[in-house]
């Protein structure tokens, strides 16, 4: 099936006629292809959203918020027909994207029409001055939004939906590895009268499509989701150019785990936490530490539970891993479980290719335990995004803070703990942008996301995400 770009609320082939094949990652075989947009396509799109802004960033808050809820409606009434899409483009098992992936993509929609009309601005009374001060948040203008692979509609909706419900215009691009819920989605917003322009979809590649958007001289505002390296990449593009910059980026996550926790609910939660979505989640909690006196005890029942995953085709209900991503992501997590034998790291469980009967050619691995004796080896330094994680023990709370800090990123941290001292020290302390105690993945769309050194820059969700897609301006009156 080939798609096309979605510009001025049409479906448009590519100006240059240059396409790119897409692979199903369940077979490894091309089932279509996407457009390989140029600078002309961009520029196309650009003046589609320029054209639309006059108008839509002076829609009634009322109407903006009923045709966001009416694309939420709209994704959910077309659910199944969603999930198979995103299981299909990316691997990744039916369940899971019928039971998260859409539904928050369709939450996405939901949150910010209904946000957008409590989203308020600032009065200060100057007394004694006989004057005010009142703030206006106004849209920006055209914004470029690039999400990654992984969780394909739900972070590209994470970011179109807050852009357009405050004013703005949008030149979206997704990941050209997962392109097919993007594509689908402009039938939806046509559907739910989004007028043409305010959203456009441009399909390509990062270094030709994406560089085309970062580097656009009047695009004024970039959130990107994806790899740290890309995300240098875009700041030294945009930043100099004085764009506003929301940068989410990779993770090396830390799993504290004391004995005082509640076992079975940790136990359970950490398989979760560690293989969600073929481990492929910024999130996903990699470098697990537990306390020296449950460590034997842990590393036999973790790895039991490993074992018993199963590894299978997206669409079989029984499966709990599908497959990853694209064939050159399969052979890097491999390259990293190599890695990890030269560092003297242990293989608890898993480290090998998985083939399905009838698929192949599919890129499937088995999920990856690995027993380090040092933090500082690569495996526990560096991302992976994989189904693959390490574990080692710790003796005191000083240790384990130096170790899950002794890393370049800082995008969340989850503790298990019943102990409130504890838990307090340690939450103010971790250096992340997230941290869950007792928990994982609990998310709150009204609170802010975002990491912190090589984690990212800005914040998304609740009202942040509101501020950064707009401009403040402050005007004084005296009376």
């Amino acid at each position: 099936m080939n798609i096309q770009n979605y510009i001025n609320g049409k479906f448009k082939n590519p100006k240059q006629d240059s396409w790119i094949d897409n692979f199903n990652p369940s077979n490894g075989e091309v089932y279509g292809q996407i457009p390989n947009s140029s600078q002309e396509d961009v520029e196309l799109a650009y003046k589609s959203a320029k054209t639309a802004f006059s108008s839509w960033s002076k829609t009634t808050l009322d109407k903006r918020s009923r045709i966001l809820i009416k694309i939420a409606d709209l994704l959910e009434e077309n659910l199944q027909r969603f999930a198979e899409a995103e299981s299909k483009d990316n691997g990744k098992p039916l369940s899971l994207a019928k039971a998260v992936d859409i539904p928050r993509a369709a939450s996405n929609f939901r949150f910010f029409g209904n946000a957008i009309t409590q989203f308020a601005s600032e009065s200060h009374e100057s007394i004694g001055q006989d004057a005010i001060n009142y703030t206006l948040r106004q849209p920006i203008g055209v914004v470029g939004c690039i999400s990654p692979w992984n969780l394909p509609l739900y972070l590209f909706t994470w970011k179109i939906a807050p852009a357009i419900a405050a004013g703005n215009c949008v030149v979206a691009k997704p990941s050209e590895v997962t392109p097919m819920t993007a594509y689908l989605l402009g039938e939806i917003c046509n559907k739910a009268g989004l007028p043409k322009g305010v959203l456009n979809i441009v399909h390509g590649l990062g270094t030709q499509t994406g560089q085309a958007i970062i580097e656009h001289k009047d695009i004024k505002a970039i959130s990107f989701t994806g790899g740290t390296s890309t995300g240098a990449h875009i700041a030294r593009v945009a930043a100099p150019m004085f764009k506003k910059l929301s940068l989410e980026l990779g993770g090396k996550n830390p799993n504290i785990i004391f004995a005082d926790c509640d076992y079975d609910d940790m136990l359970n939660t950490t398989v979760r936490s560690s293989f969600a979505n073929q481990g492929q989640i910024c999130l996903c909690g990699s470098r697990i530490f537990v306390e020296a006196s449950i460590y034997k005890k842990f590393k036999t029942d973790f790895v039991a539970k490993v074992k018993a995953l199963k590894v299978g085709h997206p669409s079989d209900k029984a499966t709990n891993i599908g497959a990853l991503v694209s064939k050159p992501h399969l052979e890097k997590v491999k390259e990293y479980i190599e890695i990890a034998k030269t560092e003297n790291g242990t293989i608890l469980c898993g480290g090998n290719k998985v083939t399905v009967k009838g698929f192949e050619n599919g890129y499937y691995l088995e999920p990856t335990v690995i027993e380090i004796a040092s933090n500082d080896c690569r495996v526990n330094q560096e991302e992976i995004f994989g189904p693959v994680v390490t574990i080692m023990p710790f003796e005191t709370e000083a240790q384990v803070l130096e170790m899950a800090n002794k890393v370049k990123y800082g995008l969340s941290a989850t503790l298990w703990t019943n102990n409130l001292k504890r838990t307090m020290m340690l939450s103010n302390n971790l250096q992340a942008g997230i941290v869950w105690v007792n928990t994982w993945m609990m998310r709150d769309l009204r609170t802010p996301f975002g990491g912190v050194k090589a984690s990212g820059v800005g914040r998304e969700g609740g009202f942040e995400a509101l501020r950064f897609f707009t401009e403040t301006k402050n005007v004084c009156i005296k009376y």
